[in-house]
């Protein structure tokens, strides 16, 4: 697709199927909205890097705040690379940027701003045309390596997917999976090594898994009823990685941060991260209601660990995400959750 039929397209302007489709909050219940608003204001707080920036501009698509998914996709373009990738601070890899890419849409859409619907084709064009990958087609989560990482399923392919690119995002999900899942555990490895044809970590980190669940759930979403088949593969896929990481799910509610190995420190964001796909499946009729229950226990575990100021302890934490602590993606993904809990009808404390 080139700069000029994107820029002239339905898509862009918000009235086509694409990112039209997108489902987002309304309506939202008493107790998730007063959470919402607190992890907003902690996560503002906090410094942000690509992905980052760009989760936090999703979830506030998620909840329905279009002031502050403008004023986030304006504050990725000031750290604009020239090759197209937005938000660009410390991070830099090939594929995160793209998280924000569509709340970015969204923005573009919204405003109709030249600045903003250019940006965005700048990074579909980055993704499409320039980011490194692998001989057949696969992108790379970093520079270096080459490597897969299990976060990849959430950066270019909800991204691809929101821009219509439906068999990249597609092809991309496949070839991730390909090489880090393990169909014995139903969990993702998390990282993989392309030159060397191995696993680098084979460690089922749940984060990684956590970033898979809940980025397939939105391709999911982002795909017509013409795509019946692969909806189906995708969904399929979201229920299998619920199921492995539930496998290992603490009795407190929560997981270790590599979800087999109980030396590991334990942790609140896969809680938040799994709650979220489940509210998606099941508010998209592509997931069994009987997984509410197992949603609103992983929700009620993660409340318990908001502080004072809206913080969620006990994330993953950043910044080298080796640790338990606060990061933005653990906020980012409390909005998730209780956006996508309203939206599935959830109700109470």
């Amino acid at each position: 697709m080139n700069r000029r039929s994107f820029l002239s397209g339905a898509a862009l302007a918000g009235t086509g199927a694409t990112l039209g489709s997108a489902q987002t909050a309304s309506g939202l219940e008493p107790e998730s909205k007063r959470r919402i608003e607190k992890a907003t204001v902690a996560a503002m707080a906090l410094q942000r890097r690509d992905w980052e920036q760009g989760i936090l501009a999703q979830a506030m698509l998620e909840a329905n705040d279009r002031e502050r998914v403008i004023l986030l996709t304006k504050g990725a373009i000031v750290q604009r690379e020239n090759d197209g990738r937005l938000g660009v601070v410390v991070s830099g890899g090939p594929t995160d940027p793209a998280m924000g890419g569509e709340a970015y849409a969204r923005a573009a859409a919204w405003t109709k701003d030249p600045q903003i619907q250019q940006a965005v084709q700048g990074m579909l064009d980055w993704i499409r045309n320039i980011a490194p990958r692998s001989s057949d087609g696969i992108l790379y989560h970093v520079f270096e390596g080459p490597e897969m990482w299990s976060d990849g399923f959430n950066g270019a392919p909800p991204f691809l997917a929101a821009m219509g690119q439906y068999d990249e995002a597609f092809a991309q999900i496949e070839g991730f999976r390909k090489r880090l899942w393990n169909p014995e555990k139903k969990l993702l490895s998390h990282i993989w090594d392309e030159g060397k044809q191995q696993l680098k970590s084979a460690d089922f980190w749940g984060g990684g898994n956590g970033w898979a669940a809940a980025g397939v759930a939105r391709v999911v979403r982002q795909f017509p009823p013409e795509r019946r088949k692969e909806r189906e593969r995708l969904a399929e896929f979201v229920r299998e990685i619920v199921d492995g990481c539930l496998a290992h799910q603490r009795s407190d509610g929560l997981f270790h941060d590599v979800v087999d190995r109980p030396t590991t420190f334990v942790e609140t964001n896969l809680a938040q991260m799994l709650a979220y796909a489940v509210y998606e499946g099941v508010a998209g009729g592509w997931l069994a209601k009987s997984y509410l229950a197992r949603a609103n226990g992983l929700r009620d575990a993660a409340r318990k660990k908001m502080d004072e100021f809206g913080y969620v302890q006990g994330v993953c934490g950043a910044p080298n995400f080796d640790h338990s602590g606060i990061s933005t993606e653990g906020q980012a993904f409390c909005i998730m959750m209780e956006a996508a809990g309203s939206k599935a009808g959830v109700t109470g404390e």
